[in-house]
């Protein structure tokens, strides 16, 4: 089980889904930080605070502050796919194949 922080653009099935398989998932909106204009730095420190691997769709600034912060416990980029199930078990077998996410960058593409 992973304990994980999605941003505020991140599909909630998939959140839900990811909960099914046993994933402690914790949403902006549940923390309180949304409609406060966060930059993305400030919600990758919040995550590192929290102890959470990142997940995000917005994957070209999170790449980016990948390369300049290592000092997070992970990070998760994903295209968007509207399979919501599909996308919540290939990050789920991500994550199980990977147990060490510590300072790790891992993109999730959409199913060919």
């Amino acid at each position: 089980m992973a304990h994980l922080y999605s941003n505020e653009n991140f599909p909630y099935p998939v959140i839900e889904k990811l909960r099914q398989l046993g994933h402690d998932v914790l949403t902006m909106q549940e923390a309180g930080q949304t409609g406060q204009s966060m930059p993305d730095e400030m919600v990758l420190e919040f995550a590192r605070t929290k102890g959470r691997i990142l997940i995000t769709l917005n994957r070209k600034h999170f790449v980016y502050l990948h390369n300049q912060v290592k000092d997070h416990h992970g990070i998760i980029v994903c295209s968007f796919d509207p399979d919501f199930d599909g996308l919540a078990y290939r990050i789920h077998k991500a994550i199980s194949e990977n147990p060490k996410l510590s300072g790790q960058l891992v993109r999730i593409n959409r199913a060919p």
